[in-house]
């Protein structure tokens, strides 16, 4: 095995990047909480130790050197001796239990039985484990740490896997406030101790819980800390009070891996009640909370970076927007010129992608979407072309008033500042948003999908290339990493609008984590009413392109609308027999459901696959137009009749950003619409909606020209407020 096994190179990919010294990590010890061994009764945890003790196999098969800490001994004696008293107890007694027991004796009789469990548990997996008490008093031996290097050494190298106990039945430390000059003062204090005299790579803490939060785990309102910094969080943090069950609790398990990590062993704590937290921990995944002796360095570079990367593209996007609208327009067409310039390149490298996605077994409709298709290229330069031919969007005066005389309104667009764009699979996707923001005046940061990451990084590479050093190239951010996002939302003192441009969970999860102003959608649940007016052929084409055309987009059909009078009819029989010859699974609501005997929808904002649409009969345009507008999810939504009339209400009822008549819903992309190119669609109700282009990154500011002119309470001033022509 090579050092990082678990998962290989593919999962060290999707890693955190402050995790990523797991790579390297051969030696491991993993602490267990008296919470996770045991139940609240004392009771041995049969399923976790279970799921415990098959990680620790497959990392001891995949060539890792393991090393187990373990807890719970006191609370398994003591509920033996609690069930030893009570079947030699008397009437007498029951009336009025004493169960208090010495720790030492519980120890004294849990330690073997303790050990037995596990030692059952690891000969079912072929796996040898071995026991090692110690007591505080060993390490006071100068001789003991070498003795005890030489046996543990030894048993690794056989595969055997140490289990070492704080042997309480003899042990004479006392608590750390009783007595501060203690070696160890319980387990956890154990395990950092041994970390750093048996050499760990990194020590894993379980714990009953997921890691450190920033308040009561309980409080919706608390926060998982995924990297502890001692100077950030160490007076912030407040322990509630530890498990009933064990000594230590959360602060013991804290101070022990501030110790560690000041020693250079990396420590995580997270949950021993996840069957996968071991496994996680050592692919690199943001789990649990990582303490590290460079992470105070690490958050202050993290923030900085991203703190820097958005001021950077900020000030460079003011030195965009000074330019004439011939100099941006040079930009665009310097772009579209080195993109085919460089097409080879870019091509190699998102084939490289294509290649490690498939490896990956990602699905199939993800590399299609992510691949560049021979002539992609041409025509994303094609699209930069005809966006840098568009009329100049900045400073373009929208409305001129004479406000009183010689005091002239103006409205005038103007950009909006700086875009973080997150985007998944798409690499063309980088290529028209860098040139709509280009044309707007817009700093940009960028998030692409892992899976791209070749052909975004190329992409970004060329793109810059072509910026004038007058601008800057840091005009265009480029982020690599997932854990950067985290910190650039929260820039919302520099960052003026996120877009996010992918699956539903993305765009829900982004709303909820930021305060910058979001663009985008979270569901494209789009609509086709089949009025009774509507000519069939038609509808059948209609509906056709509509779903199958390209049934993973956002503009793709979801639910089909029918009046009731054409149930029955050779029209939408056809129109339904070809549906399913197209692979469409037909689901019915309680009405077409009833008619047809088709699958019954569950609900009408649904989680079925792209290949599935949801049918139901509507009494008339009004109800059709009150379905769209309860279930609908404001994308694009159309009415295919003959009835001008019925048409009308439609268009002007649907409250939806995009409303068709007689036409496919395929139609709702920016391109198509003559934008050149989108960075997304909007179903929001506020600033751009529908697709979105330049005019869609832009903002208005008001412009008052005056000669002179103060208010005073408005005496002397004449109000004119009238229209001026555009200049």
């Amino acid at each position: 095995m090579g050092r990082g096994g678990i998962g290989g190179a593919a999962a060290m990919e999707t890693a955190d990047s402050t995790r990523a010294f797991v790579k390297d990590v051969r030696r491991v010890i993993i602490k267990v909480g008296t919470a996770v061994v045991t139940g609240q009764t004392g009771r041995l945890a049969m399923g976790r130790l279970g799921s415990l003790c098959e990680q620790v196999k497959q990392l001891n098969f995949q060539g890792y050197e393991v090393i187990l800490v373990t807890s719970g001994a006191v609370g398994v004696g003591r509920q033996r001796l609690q069930y030893r008293k009570l079947i030699h107890s008397s009437f007498a007694d029951l009336q009025n239990p004493q169960m208090d027991f010495d720790g030492k004796a519980c120890a004294a009789v849990g330690q073997s039985g303790l050990m037995a469990i596990y030692d059952t548990l690891f000969s079912q997996l072929d796996v040898t484990s071995s026991q090692l008490l110690v007591t505080d008093r060993d390490f006071k031996d100068p001789s003991f740490g070498d003795q005890l290097r030489e046996t543990v050494f030894a048993l690794l190298d056989l595969k055997v896997i140490p289990l070492f106990n704080e042997n309480d039945a003899i042990s004479t430390r006392r608590q750390p406030y009783e007595d501060p000059s203690g070696i160890f003062w319980d387990n956890d204090s154990l395990a950092a101790l041994l970390a750093a005299e048996l050499s760990a790579d990194i020590l894993i803490m379980l714990s009953d819980v997921e890691g450190l939060y920033s308040g009561p785990p309980s409080d919706p309102q608390s926060k998982i800390i995924h990297t502890y910094v001692n100077e950030k969080h160490g007076k912030l943090i407040s322990f509630g009070e530890k498990s009933c069950v064990g000594r230590g609790g959360m602060q013991a398990k804290v101070v022990a891996a501030v110790n560690a990590a000041s020693k250079g062993v990396p420590v995580v704590i997270a949950s021993g009640f996840a069957t996968d937290s071991i496994i996680k921990v050592l692919k690199g995944e943001k789990i649990g909370t990582l303490f590290h002796n460079e992470a105070n360095s690490w958050e202050c570079t993290k923030e900085a970076t991203a703190r820097e990367m958005a001021v950077a593209a900020r000030d460079c996007s003011r030195w965009l927007k000074k330019l004439s609208s011939e100099e941006r327009k040079k930009i665009l067409l310097d772009i579209a010129d080195a993109l085919e310039a460089n097409e080879d390149a870019i091509r190699r490298e998102n084939e490289a992608d294509v290649e490690a996605a498939q490896d990956a077994g990602y699905e199939k409709s993800l590399v299609a979407r992510m691949t560049l298709k021979p002539g992609k290229i041409t025509n994303l330069a094609r699209s930069i072309r005809a966006i840098a031919d568009m009329e100049d969007p900045i400073s373009h005066t929208l409305k001129r008033t004479e406000v009183a005389k010689d005091l002239v309104f103006e409205k005038a667009y103007c950009p909006l500042g700086v875009l973080l764009i997150i985007f998944e699979s798409r690499p063309d996707a980088l290529v028209q948003i860098a040139s709509l923001a280009i044309r707007s005046g817009n700093g940009l940061l960028l998030k692409g999908g892992k899976e791209a990451m070749r052909s975004n990084a190329i992409l970004h590479k060329v793109i810059t290339g072509a910026i004038p050093d007058s601008v800057g190239k840091k005009l265009i951010g480029l982020v690599t990493t997932k854990d950067e996002i985290a910190d650039l939302l929260a820039l919302d003192d520099v960052i003026d609008l996120v877009i996010p441009r992918g699956s539903k969970n993305l765009v829900s999860q982004i709303k909820a984590t930021t305060k910058i102003p979001v663009l985008g959608h979270a569901d494209g649940i789009c609509h086709v009413y089949i009025d009774k007016s509507a000519d069939m052929d038609m509808a059948k084409r209609i509906v056709l392109d509509a779903k199958v055309d390209y049934p993973a987009a956002c503009n793709a059909m979801e639910t089909l609308l029918v009046h009731k009078d054409l149930n029955k009819t050779e029209g939408l029989d056809d129109l339904l027999v070809e549906l399913e010859k197209e692979g469409v699974v037909i689901y019915g609501g309680p009405v077409a459901h009833d008619k047809l005997k088709v699958p019954k929808v569950e609900s009408f904002r649904h989680e079925y696959s792209s290949m599935a649409c949801t049918l139901e009969f509507v009494d008339d345009v009004h109800s059709a137009i009150d379905h769209i507008n309860r279930y609908g999810s404001a994308h694009t939504d159309c009415i295919i009749t003959t009835d001008e009339k019925a048409a009308e209400a439609f268009l002007q009822q649907v409250e939806s950003a995009a409303v068709f008549h007689n036409a496919s819903t395929r139609f709702c992309d920016g391109t198509r619409f003559g934008l050149g190119a989108e960075v997304g669609i909007s179903t929001g109700r506020i600033h751009a909606r529908g697709p979105v282009g330049v005019d869609g990154l832009l903002t208005t500011r008001c412009i008052l020209r005056g000669s002179g002119q103060v208010v005073n309470g408005d005496k002397g001033v004449v109000y004119t407020h009238r229209d001026l022509p555009l200049q």
